[in-house]
């Protein structure tokens, strides 16, 4: 059965970051943004407006078509979303939403609200993307703007907003670089049950990558910048250390640490230097001194 209002994105790579559409499932108010790679690979999410549930779509563009599809909770696809003859410059989109189960039809009108373009010489300011991620209670906007001297558009804040009254919560000014759909991510990042979230912000060199971790503080209900710092942090809730591993010089020296989270702070539990050994043919171990 179809929710009443409907909150639809998906993104496009290319000239193009996102697209974001607005307009109605039948009835219902939408909106909508594409990701659709060269090779026809597509990734969307839509959330129902009065709920603001971001629901991740997967699907394939072929041709002039392109279909998403909407799987539930055993990975069993719920419903499919079908645009016909779509091409991301039209201005306006027509498709049909269908129930696998039912069978019930609902047709989609789209009209194009903005494009999130690439390119020197294009300028706009706080242009807002949903994200596919959320809390119990919460939902994400990016807010994206971009310099006529920048190639690309960056992240100038993140919106966080209440689930069904859409009110917002807090804002929270970032400068960082746009990673599509998975700028946000949700986890327990201090390791204290409370689910909390953090913003890519920049790649490096090579899978080398860094986040800002925010988190949840009871007495203001607020999130705050937890000022954790390293690249390309992972966080392990069994053990309830951080692990991090940071690589450069084409994969020949590689420096890996852990840390336990003490009163919100990362402490240095150990580290490890690996230099690649031209006689060995691998990694071996080195003192810090060597990865510095």
């Amino acid at each position: 059965m179809l929710k009443p209002t409907i909150l639809l994105i998906f993104l496009s790579t290319g000239l193009f970051a996102q697209t974001n559409y607005k307009g109605y499932i039948n009835k219902y108010p939408i909106e909508l943004v594409t990701h659709i790679y060269s090779d026809g690979d597509a990734r969307a999410i839509y959330a129902y407006r009065k709920y603001q549930e971001p629901i991740v779509v997967n699907g394939r563009q072929r041709k002039d078509t392109l279909v998403l599809y909407e799987k539930d909770k055993q990975g069993k696809i719920a419903a499919t979303l079908t645009f016909l003859h779509f091409d991301q410059k039209k201005k306006n989109l027509t498709g049909i939403w269908k129930s696998q189960q039912t069978k019930q039809e609902l047709s989609i009108t789209l009209d194009k609200e903005f494009d999130i373009e690439y390119g020197e010489g294009i300028e706009y300011n706080d242009r807002e993307i949903i994200q596919r991620v959320s809390l119990n209670n919460y939902y994400f906007k990016l807010v994206i703007s971009k310099t006529k001297d920048a190639f690309y558009a960056g992240v100038t804040g993140i919106k966080i907003l209440q689930k069904k009254t859409d009110s917002l919560v807090q804002f929270i000014a970032t400068d960082c670089q746009l990673s599509g759909l998975d700028n946000t991510m949700v986890d327990d990042y201090n390791f204290d049950g409370i689910k909390e979230f953090s913003l890519f912000e920049s790649s490096y060199a090579g899978p080398n990558t860094s986040r800002i971790y925010f988190l949840y503080d009871p007495k203001t209900k607020k999130y705050i910048d937890a000022k954790f710092e390293g690249v390309s942090l992972d966080f392990d809730p069994k053990t309830k250390r951080i692990s991090e591993h940071n690589q450069c010089c084409g994969g020949r020296q590689h420096t890996t640490a852990e840390y336990k989270v003490v009163n919100n702070k990362m402490i240095l539990v150990a580290q490890h230097c690996y230099v690649w050994d031209e006689k060995k043919q691998d990694l071996v171990e080195r003192k810090m001194a060597d990865c510095q």
